[in-house]
């Protein structure tokens, strides 16, 4: 098999296994709010971590390769020898993202036996696990390039998913500022917004500039939300297979100020007044469509400012109709300040995103076909 063979079909698994990592992430989510955690070995984490190791096997495995191949000190243009093994960028980003992921299920399995079960996910090491998965899709969108020439289908379909997913890991992250906006309200009430104009960008900046279409951003998103809507179908099928008994009540009991009391709270007083699915589509697509109005390719700066300004209204607008949080309405002026922020943060976000995406359309040098010493190496 030759080496840009192994490499696409490296590609294809790294996809896959995502597509299975974040429908096991959701229903991880998912088991957390209605479940609680009885031990490492749930079942969604077991879906999880098979994405994961499949991600891990291949990303290693093209290395060593790659590794075996340069054993004479050799390295194949557009490689580079990183840690003793060689690989192209995308590679190495793929398979050092995927070890972070690896590294954080034994400190997450710690954390919760030290501390007991939190629902957020801005725990060390589920932050760490986020940071893992977010580097290791990048190296996936740039292993895409490297295996596939421009204008191929199968390189713009790895982009659009790998992009998705991107974008989905990232929204995940933003989860737990409900909770703050819930406990503080004021500025805070419009934490979604604020932060996710810092960072969603960084993941819709730089796909859809490598997608190279103006409308890439709502393909994106409409992509992340049926990876989405798929994840849930899954977890509600997983729930009534395994039908696991919930330890949520009894963790509130023992402290009724924690973050799984809080979360409760609110999912208590939404109760029969959910946000209807087509809304919770219409949003994100609606604020990706400001970024591909403006054209984010070409203008980041100015499609982030507006993006984040979006993010608050919309947000803002659907965040007050919901009867947890409609007696935290901000008043004009607290919403004046988020919206400047939101600004701030979007602009900072989207150029951010810029870097990223030059990084990634940039190609290295390839490598002299010469004889490397190996204690140079």
């Amino acid at each position: 098999m030759s080496m840009l063979a192994a490499m696409r079909i490296a590609v294809w698994t790294l996809v896959v296994g995502k597509l299975v990592g974040a429908w096991g992430l959701t229903w991880d989510i998912q088991w957390h709010l209605r479940i609680g955690r009885d031990s490492f070995w749930i079942p969604p984490h077991v879906m999880m971590y098979a994405g994961v190791a499949a991600g891990f096997v291949v990303a290693f495995g093209v290395l060593a390769l790659e590794t075996w191949r340069a054993r004479g000190g050799r390295l194949r243009p557009g490689t580079i020898r990183v840690a003793g093994l060689v690989g192209t960028r995308g590679f190495h980003l793929a398979a050092w993202g995927v070890a972070l992921v690896i590294l954080a299920a034994p400190i997450d399995d710690l954390w919760h036996r030290l501390f007991g079960l939190d629902i957020t996910l801005w725990s060390p090491p589920h932050l760490l696990g986020l940071l893992g998965s977010a580097v290791n899709t990048v190296g996936t969108l740039l292993a895409a390039i490297e295996a596939y020439p421009p204008r191929r289908r199968e390189r713009w379909i790895a982009l659009l998913l790998g992009g998705a997913l991107l974008y989905g890991g990232t929204r995940v992250v933003l989860e737990p500022a409900w909770l703050t906006a819930y406990a503080y309200g004021g500025v805070a009430f419009h934490a979604f917004a604020m932060l996710g104009a810092l960072v969603l960008p960084l993941a819709l900046v730089p796909a859809a500039r490598l997608l190279g279409h103006r409308w890439a951003p709502i393909a994106l998103v409409a992509t992340a939300l049926a990876i989405s809507i798929a994840g849930e179908r899954i977890a509600q099928a997983g729930f009534a297979v395994v039908q696991p008994v919930s330890v949520i009540e009894q963790e509130i009991a023992k402290d009724p100020t924690s973050t799984i009391a809080q979360a409760a709270t609110i999912r208590a007083k939404s109760r029969g007044a959910l946000t209807p699915f087509w809304l919770r589509l219409l949003l994100p697509l609606a604020a990706a469509g400001v970024l591909a109005a403006i054209d984010v390719r070409r203008r980041p700066g100015l499609a982030g400012a507006a993006y984040g300004i979006a993010l608050v209204a919309l947000y803002g607008w659907s965040t007050s109709k919901t009867p947890a949080f409609a007696p935290l309405v901000p008043s004009a002026s607290e919403t004046t300040i988020a919206l400047a922020i939101a600004a701030l943060a979007g602009l900072a976000g989207a150029t951010a995103g810029r870097y990223v995406a030059d990084a990634l359309e940039s190609r290295p040098a390839p490598a002299p076909a010469v004889a490397v010493p190996a204690h140079v190496a």
